[in-house]
């Protein structure tokens, strides 16, 4: 199990490396984490993941599945979540405060767990936030109970960028109860700069007061894959005439992991201003947990005149999912479950939210042909995932731009409810000029590469149980 000493520790992206190291080695192996907190989810058989679960299952060679992330809570505002529970989405879970849904979650996940133990030869096991959130330990599901139910060893990784991470170690090691602390085999630093002299003998004095020695040191790594969630600041403009995006990044902005191809190719931007929409290109309004809430966000904050005014320019706006709900005409919730609300009135749409999520692995066309300046993805594929309760119908000005009622476009508007555009590369291409050279399995690849040689896998590999 990979456990950190705090958020953003590097839980994820270790995960994902040993996952792929192990797949090489001939090991089957599966992620798993019990209780993951994101609004990125991907589809699979059975319902929705967290993506950093799914993108582990890829690293394995495996079939992403429920089992592997049983519990997602999907944020919806400071007190507010949606409970995904083996790929559904649970009504009365949701409404259930949080110390109680413990006791109701744990059987579900155990067995998850227990079954991908029976069936594969290693489970990498994620944990979340700290196992040393004392003020939650009665109610942690995804650390330390998973932890004693598989009987994991534990790599410990701290984020030594922040500063003080020999403190943020010990002081975790510490508040933790003695048979946890006898899990920990191996501390990892993570995301290090500079010169590799500068820790001196700290890693040996911590090994004198803990017992566990120091498992690597990983440099900080630029890589190919999306962060788990939130808002990571993209590289620093590349300039050389390459086409600018730029994303508004609303509060409850959802699946935002499907933009990250985007950063080979283009100058991509998140606003949280007005000010911030620039000249771009192409302006995308992404998913959102809350699309009433966002809307409103964004009203409030001023961004609607400055949408028309960057029409005008002449840049395209594209809006996906809720997106897309927001640009319509209106949005109706009878049954009370996201909100109801004028829209921004750019494409001749109305939205009904209705009590059953729709989740699902899609696959359509775009019309065979196009208005511009969407002329270039006529008759092209799209291979994506819906995930939303919103029902979208349109009216007789909105020219259909992908099969089935997925999609519409009204001059330099366009609206998809289907998630994935950004990863089909000839869709990039068509939309920017340019393909992402680099496919995801070719970054899962670097990251490992970069990982990997960073680690003691002589220790690794026999806390895993795989030595040779």
């Amino acid at each position: 199990m990979v456990q950190g000493t705090s958020s953003w520790a590097g839980k994820s992206l270790l995960t994902t490396a040993l996952c792929r190291h192990f797949a090489h080695r001939g090991v089957r192996v599966a992620p798993f984490k019990a209780q993951n907190m994101s609004n990125n989810a991907r589809v699979v058989a059975g319902g929705e993941i967290g993506s950093a679960q799914y993108l582990q299952a890829l690293a394995a060679r495996a079939e992403p599945e429920v089992r592997m992330n049983p519990v997602l809570i999907k944020p919806e505002a400071d007190t507010q979540s949606q409970v995904v529970v083996h790929g559904q989405a649970d009504a009365e879970l949701s409404a259930t405060p949080w110390r109680e849904r413990a006791q109701v979650l744990w059987p579900l996940v155990e067995a998850s767990l227990q079954s991908l133990l029976g069936e594969y030869d290693l489970v990498v096991m994620e944990g979340a936030g700290s196992p040393a959130e004392i003020n939650l330990a009665d109610c942690d599901i995804t650390n330390l109970r998973s932890a004693d139910a598989a009987d994991a060893a534990v790599l410990m990784v701290c984020d030594i960028d922040r500063g003080g991470a020999f403190a943020h170690l010990y002081g975790t090691w510490a508040l933790l109860e003695a048979e946890q602390r006898a899990r920990i085999g191996g501390f990892v630093l993570n995301k290090f700069r500079g010169d590799a002299d500068l820790l001196d003998g700290a890693p040996r004095r911590l090994r004198e007061l803990t017992g566990v020695p120091l498992a690597g040191v990983v440099p900080w790594i630029r890589h190919g894959l999306p962060d788990e969630d939130g808002v990571t600041p993209p590289p620093e403009p590349a300039g050389g005439g390459r086409p600018r995006v730029d994303v508004i990044a609303y509060p409850a902005a959802s699946n935002l992991d499907e933009l990250k191809p985007l950063e080979q190719v283009a100058d991509l931007r998140f606003a949280r201003r007005p000010s911030e929409l620039g000249s771009a290109d192409l302006v995308v309004l992404p998913g959102s947990k809350h699309v009433a809430a966002d809307l409103r966000w964004l009203r409030d904050g001023g961004f609607e005149p400055v949408l028309w005014e960057r029409l005008s320019a002449g840049s395209r706006l594209l809006g996906i999912c809720g997106g897309m709900q927001m640009l319509g005409t209106e949005l109706r919730d009878p049954e009370g479950v996201d909100g109801a609300g004028k829209g921004l009135g750019l494409l001749p749409l109305i939205t009904s939210f209705g009590r059953e999520k729709l989740v699902r692995r899609s696959h359509a066309r775009f019309a065979a042909e196009l208005p511009n300046p969407w002329r270039e993805l006529a008759g092209r594929e799209l291979e994506g995932y819906e995930i939303r309760h919103g029902q979208t119908s349109a009216g007789a000005r909105a020219e259909e731009a992908l099969e089935g009622g997925l999609g519409w476009a009204y001059g330099r508007v366009l609206g998809i409810s289907v998630h994935g555009l950004f990863e089909c590369p000839d869709l990039v291409a068509a939309l920017l000029g340019t393909a992402p050279p680099q496919s995801l399995d070719a970054a899962l690849d670097e990251l490992t590469d970069a990982v990997v040689p960073a680690l003691d896998l002589e220790l690794v590999e026999r806390l895993a149980g795989v030595a040779e």
